[in-house]
């Protein structure tokens, strides 16, 4: 994977708009929940911060290039960008309120749901707590528990190797322990747990990609391209996305039948065309041959203005042809548009629901004596005192089910401090791989130290992969 610092420098050097909308996308749920904590879980708000970071980033491109990791500053600078707009709305709701005289509603349309209870005790603070630490251990716990990384790379962004790195992630996170203790805050979970398992959620759909486009507009750099790409991602709110995907398929239909149809009538039309014009020359020579003592019977005048309206007719239905042809090809490039997106949206719910049960992994191992469970079922008992499914307080990325994960290879008699060891093990897998727009199919994997990754391959066949990363069953 291309490092953060390659990606910016390339967008600093040859304003790269790929490039950057790669670096969106990998952060953006990190800085979308952060301050989604930080403004009181109001989604506009949020959004709102969100682009003030990555517009930032844009400006500021060729100076943080050089940093081996992103996620410190976006973190410290939604932290800053939360607390300035917090400020202005708390001000705007006030005069409101002075001259209006109406409380402000609590249940506003964006918050967020409750949480679980560890979560919900630890959720109000987590943020100004993480900032009393120090940078380098700020940075530490970020790359570890809230983007789940593992300790190899953990040590790589920080320029350290892996046992380092584990050290200074443990030091760090018994700082933050001990800062939530001074405010009385100590709970049941693992704070580790309830952290890698919470701390980031998804963004909403397509908010990557506007955020993008508009942060490279508003920090002056982007093209007039940029700009007209801008104004159609504006366009395709979700509000009427579907109603777009539903026009957009039923004209590709209605045309794909038509089509051949369309095809034969209008070779016909060409042909009658063909006649007609040869008549219509014929029937001017002969008049222009005439000596001028002589006139068009009325029939053959008749005849001539006949003739002369149909191939009119008949232009017209040509040109009425290639304007359909190119609706055609409109409709066309909508739908595959549509289709990347709706994949994307399907890649990041899957992983992010792959991230929430290898949380769950790591609870029934805290009640169980440190012990992995053997099957999934297992999990799905600790999930009654905990969100998951079948509890019905479960709320899984779109519609992604419990039983769309499964457990793959033997965990039976493995504990958390032999699984932090395997990195390079699988433990939980995507049940049914998924075919991309360009052909190829991916599946996303979990590992036993709690990371995940995705696969891609051009056959669909995951078996190599898979029996080179799976965990021996016990005594064998």
């Amino acid at each position: 994977m291309t490092p953060d610092s390659e990606l910016l420098g390339r967008y600093a050097r040859t304003r790269s708009e790929d490039a950057f909308a790669e670096l969106v996308r990998r952060h953006v749920n990190l800085v979308y929940s952060a301050a989604l904590r930080q403004v009181g879980g109001d989604a506009h708000l949020a959004q709102d911060v969100a682009q003030a970071v990555f517009t930032d980033l844009a400006r500021k491109a060729a100076s943080l290039a050089r940093r081996e990791a992103l996620a410190g500053w976006l973190y410290t600078s939604a932290h800053y960008a939360a607390s300035k707009i917090a400020r202005m709305e708390d001000r705007r709701r006030h005069r409101e309120e002075k001259f209006m005289r109406e409380p402000v509603p609590e249940n506003e349309v964006g918050r967020v749901t409750p949480c679980a209870p560890d979560w919900e005790q630890v959720r109000s603070t987590l943020d100004d707590v993480m900032h009393e630490l120090k940078e380098t251990d700020r940075e530490a716990i970020l790359l570890r528990y809230f983007e789940n990384r593992q300790f190899a790379e953990v040590g790589a962004k920080l320029g350290l190797n892996e046992n380092a790195a584990r050290m200074r992630v443990e030091r760090a996170l018994e700082k933050l322990r001990a800062l939530f203790a001074k405010r009385g805050i100590t709970p049941a979970t693992a704070l580790a747990s309830v952290i890698s398992a919470n701390a980031v959620q998804m963004a909403p759909a397509g908010l990557a990609t506007t955020l993008a486009m508009t942060s490279i507009a508003a920090a002056g750099t982007g093209t007039a391209f940029a700009i007209l790409k801008i104004m159609t991602a504006t366009q395709l709110k979700l509000g009427i996305g579907a109603l777009i995907v539903a026009g957009a398929a039923t004209a590709l239909v209605i045309q794909h039948q038509t089509q051949t149809e369309l095809r034969m009538e209008n070779e016909s039309l060409r042909q009658q065309l063909v006649k007609l014009q040869t008549d219509n020359q014929s029937l001017s020579n002969r008049f222009a041959s005439s000596d001028g003592s002589q006139t068009l019977s009325n029939n053959q005048s008749n005849e001539l203005l006949k003739l002369r309206g149909e191939v009119g007719v008949l232009r017209q239905q040509t040109k009425d042809m290639t304007h359909l042809k190119t609706e055609l090809a409109a409709a066309q490039n909508k739908v595959s548009e549509l289709t990347e997106v709706q994949f994307k949206r399907r890649q990041s719910d899957m992983q992010s629901a792959i991230n929430q049960m290898m949380g769950f992994v790591g609870l029934y191992a805290q009640f169980h004596n440190e012990q992995y469970p053997t099957n999934i079922d297992q999990v799905s008992g600790v999930a009654g005192d905990y969100p998951g499914d079948p509890a019905p307080n479960i709320k899984w990325p779109g519609d992604i089910g419990f039983d769309a994960i499964e457990f793959l290879g033997s965990l039976a008699g493995l504990r958390t401090t032999d699984a932090l060891q395997m990195h390079d093990k699988i433990i939980i897998r995507e049940k049914t791989p998924r075919q991309t727009p360009d052909g190829k199919w991916e599946r996303i994997y979990g590992f036993a130290d709690q990371h995940t990754e995705i696969h891609i391959s051009d056959d669909g066949n995951f078996d190599a992969f898979e029996q080179q990363h799976m965990i021996s069953p016990p005594n064998q």
